[in-house]
């Protein structure tokens, strides 16, 4: 398994490329914005979309969902907590700001990822997990064979997703990042949604939110 990432979008937002073994079959999480270099990185790499998957769906993460889902024609996925938020502005959080053009997408996610535990999509297999706060769908993929983790906007290097937005809760992030994050092995790598990769045990010691 390997894993690409791209920044894209004003606000520098991390879209992933997980590639499997077979065929270079590859989801695309968070395609947030830049659909032409999202798919510059496909045909680059030779890849083989299947699915699109959403840490959250906040309007940085999914800015270039309608043009690489039609482009690749493959299904997308989200927590259906947050299904209303790909065609509303103000949930998504483009609403109502100065020069800047709401985004939505046009269609509705194809499935919902509402049962945590194990689960699988294509020949991908992982730990799906929810961790409410910084959004309330936001989920967190943990591929614990692997050694890593995609995390979204729950918690970056130094620092955990804020939670000042409408909908949002300090005390559930924390609690989740207790309970899901903080128990995997200190090299679990995470893959956050904006700065740089870092790993368990980096943020437990010296990430000052988790203190």
């Amino acid at each position: 398994m390997e894993l690409l990432a791209l920044t894209v979008g004003p606000i520098e937002e991390n879209c992933y490329f997980l590639i499997g073994r077979n065929n270079r079959n590859t989801i695309i999480f968070d395609p947030g914005a830049d659909a032409d270099q999202i798919k510059s990185v496909v045909a680059v790499n030779n890849l083989n979309p299947v699915a699109i998957v959403l840490t959250h769906a906040h309007f940085d993460h999914i800015g270039a969902v309608d043009e690489v889902r039609e482009e690749y024609r493959i299904p997308l996925y989200q927590s259906s907590i947050e299904k209303d938020w790909l065609t509303d502005p103000m949930l998504n959080g483009s609403g109502g700001h100065p020069g800047m053009d709401p985004i939505t997408v046009e269609k509705p996610a194809d499935f919902y990822l509402d049962e945590m535990g194990p689960c699988q999509i294509g020949e991908f297999t992982f730990d799906l997990q929810h961790i409410p706060g910084h959004s309330p769908g936001s989920l967190v993929f943990i591929f614990k064979e692997k050694g890593f983790a995609i995390v979204g906007d729950v918690i970056f290097q130094g620092s955990v997703g804020r939670t000042d937005f409408p909908y949002g809760s300090h005390e559930q992030l924390m609690e989740g990042i207790k309970r899901y994050i903080l128990p995997l092995p200190g090299d679990t790598t995470l893959f956050t949604g904006h700065g740089s990769p870092t790993t368990v045990q980096q943020e437990k010691d010296s990430n000052p939110f988790l203190f």
